[in-house]
């Protein structure tokens, strides 16, 4: 496709807009033979720096705010605030417009994006919709740039079966995404918002502006409608901002409820759900996805019956062993989803002992370790403090500042290798006792400085056990 004709709204020169343009970067390190290079602003340098890498990557031209000298491919220069616009025009043009033959849902929200989306996209197909999502298990970040957004989306749409005539895919809308413009372009069938708790406060600063900065996502600009959890302080708050019709879902729309590490079973809008996840907070994830559906057009009896087809989530409520030490892998790595993740492990607990191994993340929030230090040290018989992914802290800087917070006269081990963590606790489990580990859930890999290792929670403790 010419350059042209993907920034038909921009005055070029004839040789400039017949440029044949392959596809759409804006990480110079993705540059490819035929790509358009977008120099973005970022949070702590800009793209225009790497303006020459892009060009040896293959770039054929480079858009940017700034103006750029010394480079053997030319150069369109237009104002800043239609920077974001363009590369996300250019990004679904070159691909396709992917986003024109489906619908979109986001969710937003600190706790539940990947649970949700992921039931979303299960019951619709489930239902006999074509359903796909993008999140933290699909993509490398939680919403990603728009180059690769774009692509991805082309990527799962051209999958859908053709005959089928609803299609929707869910996407996890992150804070950093919706301040970095990631989303630019997209418009939303439905937004969703799940709760508000501590996490990325080292890049907001304060509860307040992370909350201004998801409501963003809930205007008329990004979406038609809304469905928002009203049973979190913060959801109702943005029910009552929000421009958009809204669906509130509360905590009551479930009766009857009954949860094992077999599944769960209530009752919804008088219809019996039987679910295979695991955990009181699964009910409300998953009362958040049938709303959703719901709001779609969904009939509620596809969808209640659909419920029981829907797969488990990778690293969420995880069973990794039923035997006589029950292990349990989870993503929980905030202070409010700790609590929801050990409350309901406790809940389901006959006797014995829950010990708990857990970690906090380098070169981030650093104001929640000691508020997740004295979570785990109160729902927890055991705990062990390790690494999770250090970047480029110390490992036992970061458990210094957890174990401020640590209640008083709990049982706690300090272990900064995770492996040894891990098997310590298998060490002292008996028969009875759970075994959570938390913070990493379907990750594969622990960042330790410069350094990606291998390194998959659920795959180390069945090592161990075996």
């Amino acid at each position: 496709m010419q350059l042209g004709d993907i920034l038909e709204d921009l005055t070029l020169d004839v040789a400039i807009g017949s440029i044949e343009i392959g596809r759409v970067d804006s990480d110079s390190r993705s540059c490819r033979p035929g790509s358009l290079f977008f120099a973005l602003p970022g949070q702590t340098s800009h793209g225009s720096r790497y303006a020459r890498d892009a060009e040896l990557g293959g770039a054929v031209c480079i858009v940017s705010s700034e103006p750029l000298e010394g480079l053997g491919v030319p150069v369109v220069q237009v104002p800043s605030s239609q920077l974001f616009a363009l590369c996300a025009h250019s990004s679904s043009v070159v691909v396709g417009e992917p986003e024109r033959r489906t619908q979109l849902v986001g969710v937003t929200g600190t706790n539940g994006k990947t649970t949700v989306t992921t039931l979303v996209a299960s019951l619709a197909r489930a239902i006999g919709w074509n359903g796909a999502n993008i999140g933290t298990l699909t993509n490398e970040r939680t919403t990603p740039s728009s180059p690769e957004l774009f692509r991805t989306l082309e990527r799962m749409v051209g999958q859908f079966d053709p005959e089928v005539t609803r299609s929707l895919v869910a996407m996890e809308v992150s804070s950093h995404a919706i301040d970095q413009r990631r989303i630019e372009g997209l418009t939303f069938k439905v937004v969703a918002f799940t709760n508000l708790g501590h996490d990325h406060l080292d890049y907001h600063q304060t509860m307040e502006r992370y909350f201004e900065t998801k409501a963003q996502l809930f205007t008329l600009e990004h979406a038609q409608r809304a469905v928002v959890w009203a049973d979190d302080p913060y959801g109702a708050r943005l029910a009552d901002l929000t421009d958009l019709p809204v669906t509130a879902v509360s905590r009551s729309e479930a009766s009857q409820v009954q949860t094992s590490l077999r599944g769960t079973t209530f009752v919804w809008h008088e219809l019996v759900v039987n679910s295979p996840l695991i955990g009181g907070y699964n009910v409300e994830n998953s009362l958040m996805a049938m709303s959703i559906m719901r709001s779609l057009g969904a009939r509620e009896i596809d969808i209640a019956r659909a419920m029981s087809e829907v797969p488990s989530i990778p690293g969420r409520f995880e069973l990794v062993s039923t035997g006589q030490i029950t292990v349990v892998v989870d993503y929980a790595h905030t202070p409010e989803g700790l609590r929801r993740l050990l409350s309901d492990v406790r809940e389901l607990m006959d006797d014995g002992q829950l010990i708990t191994v857990f970690g906090c993340g380098g070169d981030r929030d650093r104001d929640k370790r000691p508020q997740m230090g004295s979570v785990v040290t109160s729902l927890s018989d055991i705990t062990i403090v390790t690494s999770d992914n250090p970047r480029s802290e110390p490992p036992d800087a970061i458990i210094d500042a957890i174990m401020v917070g640590v209640a008083a006269d709990s049982h706690v081990y300090r272990l900064s290798d995770r492996r040894s963590a891990i098997a310590k606790a298998l060490e002292i489990a008996e028969p009875g006792d759970v075994v959570v580990l938390a913070g990493k859930g379907h990750e594969t890999t622990q960042v330790v400085g410069d350094q990606m290792l291998p390194f998959d929670d659920r795959v180390v403790a069945k090592e161990l056990l075996r």
